[in-house]
């Protein structure tokens, strides 16, 4: 074993699962669990709190500076719209809510879970699926049918998947049902082979053929909620993911491929975790290599990070953006569990990380971090309508469960079933991955699920 010396340092250096629980306990959910982030607003999560965690004021000049700022700036035009809340920002919380209790156990993350999952079920909009958002004030829901796009109806979805995944529970699972049906039904086209933005009785004026339309059909809840589903939406569900990863393929390859190294990361991984789902080897294959490829474009071997993507005179903008390092992590995480030597990357991309993404006085991610000084670039606030703690928990995840394969341990996940013949019946699995299950404790409150073998 030529390289087999190598190898075994590289492992030795990987973080352990257990940085992975601190980390999400230390640095993530302490800017969740303040009492500004779990209280409600007429039904919701609030979607934007200050950088330090408290709430935005309603006088414009006490606004927080990283609020002006933005405001200010005609790039992130949309961002902040202070007189909503967005059903995906408060679902996105859910769901990161739901993978802490996931990774500790701890019933305080999976009753604030269940809160966040109740008032999405109370957000949909009889025959039209659910609302995008809701006025703070009036409490009036939003946005009209025609102008709700399938990207955020994906992840309206997100908080309750999670909540089903955790809990099987069967009303959760009808309103996901309901949610899901009314996106394929009103916005894939069959005459045109894919997802539209708007809805496809209103795409005749509307020529936007979006990746985002099909992937994050994928991304918001069907790669990760599949296999706990009961009989046969799961094979159904199996059946459509093969569709939109072929989609992708033939119709968005280019764009993805050349798009922000994130995205493009994003694109691939999904792609090759749906072929391992659903045993097709020829999605496994086609996304392998295309990983590989954005990875060795995207590092940064000085300081041992990710670059965001290629300018138009093919420099590399080096900026940090949290979601796209995230990707960027998770994707090489997937190829180390195969390959070892992929941790030359990923234990250095782990320890900018945890230097100069993290907030370590308020705690969470920031959203940008320049490449000049790795310092943030605070006219990004800390949260808003697109940055919760979605991308950070999940990145959790993925570390926790990925560093115990690297490290060859079992591994725990906390679920709270209602059946012992949940677990028996092979519909409970860490995440989007596959494992054995060694043992298990099952409880009515929560059950403890021990797996190895992660793949």
């Amino acid at each position: 074993m030529k390289h087999a010396g190598k190898f075994k340092k590289l492992i030795q250096e990987h973080p352990e699962p257990d940085v992975w629980l601190r980390h999400l306990e230390k640095d993530l959910m302490p800017f969740w669990m303040n009492k500004e982030a779990r209280t409600l607003e007429k039904g919701l999560f609030r979607t934007y709190r200050s950088n330090t965690g408290k709430i935005i004021p309603d006088n414009p000049r006490d606004y927080p500076e990283e609020i002006k700022a933005a405001l200010a700036d005609s790039d992130l035009k949309g961002l902040i719209e202070l007189d909503y809340n967005f059903v995906r920002a408060h679902s996105r919380q859910t769901y990161a809510y739901g993978v802490a209790f996931n990774m500790t156990g701890n019933l305080e993350y999976l009753k604030l879970c269940k809160q966040g999952a109740e008032a999405l079920m109370e957000a949909f909009d009889d025959e039209n699926g659910m609302f995008t958002r809701q006025n703070k004030k009036t409490g009036q829901w939003g946005e009209k049918y025609e102008q709700r796009n399938s990207q955020d109806l994906a992840f309206c979805i997100t908080g309750l998947g999670m909540y089903y995944y955790l809990t099987h529970d069967e009303k959760a699972l009808f309103k996901i049902m309901q949610a899901k049906e009314h996106i394929f039904k009103d916005y894939f086209s069959y005459g045109r082979g894919y997802f539209t933005w708007l809805p496809k009785a209103k795409s005749k004026i509307d020529n936007s053929v979006e990746i985002a339309a099909q992937l994050d059909q994928v991304y918001g809840y069907m790669i990760w909620l599949t296999s706990a589903l009961p009989e046969p939406h799961q094979t159904e569900w199996k059946e459509w993911l093969k569709k939109i990863a072929s989609i992708v393929i033939t119709r968005f390859h280019n764009e993805s491929y050349d798009a922000n190294f994130g995205h493009s990361a994003k694109t691939m991984w999904l792609i090759y975790e749906v072929g391992v789902l659903t045993n097709e080897i020829s999605f496994v294959i086609f996304a392998r290599e295309k990983m590989d490829i954005i990875l060795r474009n995207a590092y940064i071997k000085k300081t041992g990070s990710w670059a965001r993507c290629f300018n138009k005179d093919a420099t590399r903008d080096e900026d940090k953006e949290w979601w796209s390092f995230a990707e960027l992590n998770q994707t090489c995480a997937i190829m180390a569990l195969n390959d070892p030597s992929y941790l030359g990357y990923l234990n250095n991309t782990y320890k900018y990380w945890f230097d100069y993404m993290v907030d370590k006085k308020h705690g969470e991610i920031w959203p940008f971090v320049s490449a000049k000084d790795n310092k943030p670039i605070l006219k990004y606030p800390k949260v808003h309508s697109w940055k919760t703690c979605f991308h950070s928990c999940e990145h959790a995840l993925f570390g926790y469960l990925t560093a115990s394969q690297i490290k060859n341990k079992e591994f725990r996940l906390y679920y709270a079933l209602k059946s012992e013949k949940e677990i028996k019946y092979n519909r409970v699995s860490p995440y989007l991955f596959r494992a054995n299950i060694t043992k298990y404790n099952f409880s009515k409150n929560v059950t403890c699920v021990s797996f190895c073998s992660l793949h």
